[in-house]
């Protein structure tokens, strides 16, 4: 294991502010030669893509097989994208759980087919976006709604308003066999 090299505090300040030239302090001072670590330094070499996930990376809240293991940690981005029904484009993170009700649903479900497919939630909440703040935005993604289901994983629904959340779309599912009830 590569033991990362740390440059002492007084050797960063030299080097991120040099003092002026002809001043009394750049004739004073010398710089220091680098602190040699007893053992030397491995080049770090790129992990090779899992073929687990698909964008070869592991994500934060996952595990190196690609599943999901703290879905409160989980960003988009490190899941499978894929378009859904009437083109809402969204993203499946992890793997499902066997005999999981998400293998019934597809992006772009509306929220009340959801719940008919798969039951109350065990908790929920919504959010808004950073989207929410910017003028004249018109889209559909200002604020999301989350439906949390134990031992399933969590369903992020886009779309609707605060007040209307019935016309919310499904738009990310995360898979986590171990999900707890609460958020």
């Amino acid at each position: 294991m590569a033991v990362p090299q740390t440059v002492p505090a007084t050797q960063m300040n030299q080097q991120a502010r040099p003092a002026k030239k002809g001043s009394k302090t750049a004739k004073a001072e010398q710089p220091t030669p680098p602190v040699q670590s007893a053992q030397p330094v491995a080049a770090a070499q790129p992990a090779a893509p899992t073929p687990e996930t698909p964008s070869g990376k592991i994500g934060p809240g996952m595990n190196s097989k690609g599943e999901v293991v703290d879905s409160s940690r989980v960003e988009a981005g490190y899941g499978q994208s894929v378009k859904g029904l009437r083109d809402w484009e969204g993203e499946i993170t992890g793997k499902p759980a066997p005999g999981s009700k998400f293998t019934q649903l597809q992006i772009g479900m509306p929220m009340k087919q959801v719940t008919d497919l798969v039951g109350q939630p065990s908790d929920q909440g919504a959010y808004l976006t950073g989207k929410a703040f910017i003028p004249f935005f018109f889209g559909s993604d200002k604020h999301r709604q989350e439906l949390v289901y134990k031992n399933q994983g969590r369903l992020i629904f886009a779309g609707g308003s605060m007040g209307d959340i019935g016309s919310a779309h499904l738009v990310w599912i995360i898979h986590n066999a171990s999900e707890p009830a609460y958020r």
